[in-house]
């Protein structure tokens, strides 16, 4: 031993000397024909140099010289090259002469060598060299080069060609694990030092594309570097599965196992897996094909590849990159639509080793995949299958094995945040759907035996579905119907609870039809619209609009042919008599005579006289009437003939409406349809009475509001019955908004001489066409500034025009038609009435009334009423006085931070609305003012809606406070030019007026706004 280390020093010794001889050669060289034998002199001792290939390539005047150097050259022997080369390497040596080859000849002469010179006299030291050794010397140089007069360019430059000759395209990592197999196999003593050895090799490997420069070569990018890394390390791992010998494997795969976390770690899970998951699953694929019946787990056990794999898996210590690796392996099966079995058996190669031994990778599989993460729901099966079940899976269904523990302690954990009222309102949809569907597959599995064996999980599940059958969202809805349905077969089998009329047979769609409702859920500022554009009302928001079979059925009862309607004498006398709704009498009159050739037989038949009584019924033709019977709830045709003729008999607006409008009011309130109409008829009713209830606010809206904002917060009403007071406010705003009436133009001063008081301007030709009018736009949500305007033209000789409606008056044949003028939207005389009684004390919690806490959903409604009524009342003065109103109700912390999204929602969509319907000059007429009230609360929206747009869970209100965004932009847009113009009129009228805003508004406007889809700055 003492003599193989003196002899080991006597190498080291002379190579120290030969490399100082040929350093100083080098630094005293004039010419590149005295660096080349300097470089030979070194080389000859280590490698087999052929002179023939670079022997004739030097200058002319060099030659002989040159020659005789190269050839008096003695060349080592080959036994004692290996001695030569590993002293050279294991040394200072090498990293000596390294630094001279790297700086001072890459910087001076390298770039004057020949090709071949370059190739088979400098490369050798790096190629052929061990590759542990030389990438741990040519690294450092990527990015740090000392400032000692060399070209950086040109070392960095040769560096970076070295590395990709070395690493990508010698197969640099297959050398280095066979230098590793070869060196420390049988060296138990350096086994100490090898884990760290390996550590800092495998962080030396991955930070290359990190350390080398934007200009460096596409190979040393990250993605190409890793890709083909990656590529070497499937083939060391391949060869390593074939190979009999298994004294290196453990530390071989130790380094992959190490490569593979650093990869993770510096974020390329993605790329990395998706070499790898191909490749496994393409071995599994085989297994499977070779063994076609059922495969046993054996078969998987005794196999070489899977072993390899999950030992290499089981070398990856870190956490996070195990969890990255894991979830990127189901989103590349779920791409390679692989199977059920093939997902099952590729997912147990690579991380059943990790699962069993180590506690953190089988909470990443039953916690944090199941809990926190958000995968396909076939990615959520695989889970379930591998880390709950724990056995192989049928074809296409789950399948349970003898060990249940997992399962029980699964579906506890899931049942107990399920139900938990805070997970429904501070989770995303998307999260909810996934967990919901994850308990769903668990309670799948599951038998009334073993559901009694958990703690609390049927409590729990209660108390999920109870929570959310009260949400106002539709799919929430669904979900609880789900869980409902798979818990009463767990507890009966044969007597399944359905509580959605969608479900059919005992297939559920556990993903709830995701990619599809969940950017299209209906969300408070969307309203229903029948097939001819006509909003309609809702009973509540909490009923259910998704059910087709329900709305076919109302689809066909009140389908008409049009042949069947008679077109009547506009000058007929109408009795008031005669409006009442078809009844149930009138509902058989189109079967009561199928043939007029059956009348004569049929006429003497027998029939029951009682039958009379219906025929001979009272016929409703004054409202007092209809309240009487409205208040007999126990008669209960009489309350369902009140309901359908009411809303006609109101909208005649008899002389005693005005009396007793308020009466009934409130008695249509406080009728309850479903104890007076049969099963399925509840919809028609509800909406006969909501249009009653719309039709009184419409022609009586001061005597219906009092009655109707008196019942709002009423201890006596019941939370439907606020929502549809809510719903119908909202209605009747928006028919009063587009409600038209004619009166009589303003003609008393009689013609003038002057042209300018004409309606018609005078650079617009003059015709039998109608004036030009200014249209208004408040039915619009994002309404533009921009005005316009319509007229309508005159109609061709011959053409006749069909109007839709009649007047049920005498008109002349000769009346002027000019005589007359359109008045549009009547809702802002009313607006006040409409919005501050049911913002009075609404945050008041009385008897039975707790919009801030249990009522939520009366508070989205009251908050998306207000919103329509500021549409309804855009660019009016009215919607300027009652905006700072709104917008301090909103400010309020208990609304618009609400934890129910519902509700924000709402808040966003009443922003929103104040934004549209505010005028520019009004807020211009505040800020010259100086009235800071309305710039502070226009402030708030934006700031507000950018926290919404930044940290909101909920994807409605992301896109909604987007949109609040834009529109506020556009209003300071239209704000600025407005004041723009004002500023420049006043400095011209007065010229010695100032305007001076407020510092807050100064700093508004100074503000570079970007306008979405525009080149437009602010």
């Amino acid at each position: 031993m003492a003599e193989a280390t003196k002899q080991e020093r006597n190498l080291q010794k002379i190579l120290l000397e030969k490399v100082a001889e040929a350093i100083y050669a080098i630094a005293d060289a004039k010419h590149v024909d005295q660096v080349i034998p300097s470089i030979h002199s070194v080389a000859v001792l280590l490698f087999p140099v052929d002179p023939s290939l670079f022997s004739g390539t030097f200058e002319l005047t060099f030659c002989i010289w040159s020659a005789t150097q190269v050839c008096s050259s003695v060349a080592s022997s080959v036994d004692d090259r290996n001695d030569w080369l590993e002293t050279f390497y294991r040394g200072v040596a090498f990293p000596t002469f390294a630094r001279v080859l790297l700086l001072d000849v890459a910087s001076d002469w390298l770039s004057c060598f020949p090709i071949s010179v370059k190739k088979h006299l400098y490369d050798v030291f790096f190629l052929d060299g061990p590759v542990i050794e030389v990438v741990q010397v040519l690294v450092p140089f990527l990015h740090r080069v000392e400032n000692g007069g060399f070209d950086t360019n040109s070392v960095q430059t040769n560096v970076e060609r070295l590395l990709i000759l070395c690493l990508l395209e010698n197969a640099g990592l297959i050398k280095i694990t066979k230098e590793i197999g070869d060196s420390y196999q049988g060296d138990i003593s350096r086994n100490g030092s090898l884990k760290s050895l390996l550590s800092r090799l495998s962080q030396i490997l991955t930070s290359i594309p990190d350390k080398a420069r934007l200009k460096s070569p596409p190979l040393l990018s990250s993605h190409l570097y890793f890709k083909h890394i990656t590529d070497q390390l499937l083939q060391i791992l391949d060869d390593r599965a074939s190979c009999t010998e298994a004294n290196s494997t453990v530390i071989v795969l130790s380094f992959v196992g190490e490569i593979f976390s650093r990869i993770c770690r510096r974020g390329l899970s993605d790329l990395l897996l998706s070499r790898v998951t191909p490749h496994v699953l393409a071995h599994v694929r085989r297994l499977l094909n070779s063994k076609m019946g059922s495969i046993e787990m054996e078969t998987f056990q005794l196999d070489p590849t899977p072993q390899i794999w999950s030992k290499t898996m089981k070398a990856v210590t870190d956490p996070y990159a195990v969890e990255k690796m894991a979830e990127q392996v189901l989103h590349q099966l779920y791409a390679e639509h692989a199977s059920d079995v093939e997902a099952f058996w590729t997912i147990w190669t690579l991380f059943h080793r990790n699962v069993i031994h180590q506690a953190s990778v089988r909470s990443i599989f039953v916690d944090k995949f199941l809990l926190w993460k958000v995968f396909p729901i076939r990615c959520l099966r695989w889970i379930l299958q591998f880390s709950v079940l724990e056995c192989p899976p049928l074809t296409n269904t789950l399948a349970k094995g003898d060990v249940v523990q997992g399962l029980l302690e699964t579906t506890q954990r899931l049942a107990s945040v399920w139900s938990k009222g805070e997970f429904l309102q501070s989770v995303p949809f998307e999260q909810q759907a996934y967990i919901t569907a994850a308990l769903g597959l668990c309670l799948e599995n599951m038998s009334r035996e073993e559901l009694d064996r958990t703690k609390d999980v049927m409590h729990s599940i209660l108390q999920g579905v109870s929570c959310r059958l009260e949400n106002p969202g539709d799919l929430v809805r669904k979900m609880a119907s789900s869980i409902a349905f798979m818990f009463s077969k767990v507890i009966d089998p044969k007597n399944p609870l359905y509580l959605d009329d969608s479900f059919t047979g005992n297939a559920i769609d556990w993903e709830f039809g995701l990619q599809t409702a969940v950017g299209g859920v209906p969300s408070v500022t969307n309203t229903m619209e029948s097939e001819d554009g006509e909003t309609k009302t809702s009973a509540s928001l909490t009923e259910v609009n998704g059910s087709s079979r329900r709305d076919k059925e109302k689809k066909n009862r009140k389908s008409k042919n049009i042949s069947d309607f008679v077109l009547a004498d506009p000058d007929e006398i109408v009795d008031l008599a005669t409006l009442n709704c078809e009844t149930e009498s009138d509902k058989d009159d189109d079967n009561a005579s199928v043939s007029s050739d059956n009348s004569s037989v049929t006429s003497l038949e027998p029939y029951d006289l009682l039958d009379d009584d219906k025929d001979l019924g009272k016929q409703f033709t004054h409202l007092v009437d209809v309240v009487g019977a409205l208040r007999k709830t126990d008669d209960v045709d009489g309350v369902e003939k009140a309901i359908f003729v009411a809303e006609k008999l109101v909208r005649a607006s008899p002389d005693e409406l005005t009396h007793i409008a308020g009466d009934l009011a409130r008695t249509l309130i406080q009728v309850r349809c479903s104890d007076i109409t049969i099963e399925g008829e509840e919809d028609s009713a509800e909406e006969k009475r909501q249009r009653a209830l719309i039709a009184l606010l419409v022609t009586r809206p001061f005597e219906s509001l009092e009655t109707l904002n008196s019942s709002l917060y009423s201890p006596n009403v019941d939370v439907s019955q606020r929502i549809m007071i809510l719903d119908v406010m909202a209605e009747a705003a928006r028919e009063l908004a587009n409600s038209k009436t004619l009166k009589p133009k303003d003609d008393s001063r009689g013609p003038l001489i002057s042209s300018i008081s004409d309606p018609q301007p005078w650079y617009l030709p003059s015709n039998a066409s109608t004036p030009w009018k200014k249209v208004s736009e408040t039915g619009s949500f994002h309404l533009n500034w921009a005005n316009r305007f319509e007229r309508e033209l005159q109609s061709k000789p011959g053409q006749t025009k069909k109007g839709k409606s009649r007047r049920w008056s005498l008109k002349p044949a000769d009346r002027d038609q000019n005589s007359t003028d359109w008045s549009q939207n009547r809702f802002p005389l009313y607006a006040a009435a409409f919005m501050l009684p049911a913002m009075k004390e609404f945050d008041k919690k009385r008897h039975g009334v707790d919009l801030l806490g249990r009522d939520f959903i009366v508070l989205g409604k009251l908050v998306h009423m207000l919103g329509v009524c500021m549409q309804c009342a855009s660019m009016h003065p009215e919607a300027s006085v009652l905006a700072i109103s709104l917008l301090d109700m909103l400010q309020r912390r208990e609304v618009c931070n609400h934890p129910e999204a519902y509700v924000r929602r709402a808040v966003l969509f009443a922003a929103s609305s104040v934004l549209v319907a505010l005028n520019p000059s009004y807020i211009v007429s505040t800020l010259v003012e100086g009235n800071l009230d309305l710039s502070r609360a226009l402030e708030w929206i934006r700031t507000w809606a950018l926290q919404i747009a930044d940290s909101d869970i909920d994807r409605d209100c992301y896109t909604m406070a987007l949109s609040c965004l834009q529109l506020h932009a556009e209003m300071a847009l239209q704000t600025s030019r407005a004041l723009e113009s004002t500023g420049g009129s006043s400095g011209s009228s007065t010229g010695s007026v100032n305007i001076s805003l407020p510092s807050v508004i100064s700093k508004l406007t100074s503000i570079n706004i970007k306008l979405p889809s525009s080149n437009v700055h602010l």
